[in-house]
């Protein structure tokens, strides 16, 4: 039997709730606090339900098994009987099922009584966005079965978990759209700086990092930048603070440009300051306030070749040829690189032209790099 919350400990146990989307294991310490204050065995918080396609999703208090789990998912969860329960309501296994019927049924015989559980409480919360998660609680069988109580102290956590599972599927909704506008960026060879109000490094992407690491007209510094020479250094604080000022007033978002020497005498880089507006209810230091876009013409075209030779039709031979253009290579460079004529390349490039409809190599090269195989 549950023993009554006391106003903190219920404040405890809620605040992990709530925190729970953004544990590394999500919800791990609420499920962990549920299984103690319950006195039960094991707590299991399914987020997304095991399928014929799908492993599932699931979240367990410490102790329980990745066999277990993996035995769930792959084969047992077509034998529970303890499933579809009525939304957001609390009930357990003995309201659901005859006594009779689970022992005598092969998913008590073969999956839990290995594992000694045999009392279950559960909900099921199906949300309107299309979730369909279920929390179940297990005891052993010389344990009490579960009361009133029990599904009364479960009962005042279900209405919090519908709401913080809502939290976790926008927060995952915002993540997966930003690792996938990320890799684009990345895609397209362009570096980005994200930088906070102080002029602070928040966060970069693997072209920046690649950049600077090599500290070729590029440095980190104490968390901030330092940019080619010590006059392009002087100008990109100068560009960095007016962005910084115009975030801060809430100005439409200033963009500034800058060229950048490299020490080693390689293409100098092109970096465009631009500041970031707050949204209406941004608060505290660590917010992203300027991004930097780092150019540098000395990256080469990622576009995959089956990607290109999709797009515009092209055999292997011509797309081979046109990447290497895209790259900077001239024509005559292309055809030793490939150790083909300067005829056949000439025959090639002759067949991408009436097939991407442009006349010169220029506009071809244009045509690819704008294309959308950069993102492929």
């Amino acid at each position: 039997m549950a023993h009554a919350l006391t106003l903190e400990t219920f404040s405890e146990i809620l605040g992990n709730l709530y925190q729970g989307p953004l544990e590394t294991i999500p919800w791990a310490s609420f499920l962990n606090q549920l299984n103690l204050h319950l006195d039960s065995k094991y707590v299991t918080f399914i987020l997304r339900p095991p399928s014929q396609h799908d492993a599932g999703l699931m979240v367990n208090t410490t102790g329980t098994s990745a066999e277990a789990t993996a035995s769930y998912n792959q084969h047992f969860f077509t034998l529970d009987p303890f499933v579809d329960l009525p939304n957001r309501q609390v009930v357990t296994l003995a309201e659901f099922v005859s006594t009779d019927d689970w022992l005598n049924s092969e998913f008590y015989k073969n999956f839990l009584e290995p594992v000694d559980v045999f009392h279950i409480l559960g909900a099921d919360i199906n949300t309107s966005d299309g979730a369909q998660c279920r929390i179940r609680i297990s005891r052993g069988r010389a344990s009490p079965p579960f009361d009133e109580a029990d599904k009364a102290l479960l009962g005042q956590f279900i209405s919090h978990l519908e709401r913080s599972i809502k939290i976790h599927m926008q927060l995952n909704r915002i993540e997966t759209e930003r690792n996938l506008y990320a890799g684009a960026v990345d895609q397209m060879a362009v570096g980005t700086i994200i930088l906070d109000e102080a002029g602070k490094v928040l966060q970069t992407n693997q072209v920046a990092d690649q950049l600077l690491q090599e500290k070729d007209g590029l440095k980190l510094v104490n968390d901030g930048l330092q940019v080619g020479t010590a006059r392009d250094t002087q100008e990109f604080r100068r560009l960095l603070k007016q962005s910084l000022l115009s975030q801060k007033s809430g100005h439409p978002s200033v963009v500034e440009a800058l060229r950048v020497q490299r020490p080693s005498g390689r293409a100098d880089l092109g970096i465009i300051v631009r500041s970031v507006p707050l949204s209406a209810w941004s608060e505290g230091k660590q917010c992203p306030a300027v991004v930097i876009f780092i150019s540098d013409p000395e990256q080469q075209s990622s576009a995959p070749q089956e990607i290109v030779r999709a797009l515009f039709d092209l055999t292997p031979a011509e797309t081979q040829l046109a990447m290497l253009l895209a790259n900077g290579l001239t024509l005559d460079e292309a055809s030793e690189e490939l150790g083909i004529s300067r005829n056949t390349a000439r025959a090639h490039l002759r067949s991408t032209f009436s097939k991407t409809g442009v006349t010169r190599q220029t506009m071809l090269v244009r045509l690819i790099l704008r294309s959308v195989a950069t993102l492929g």
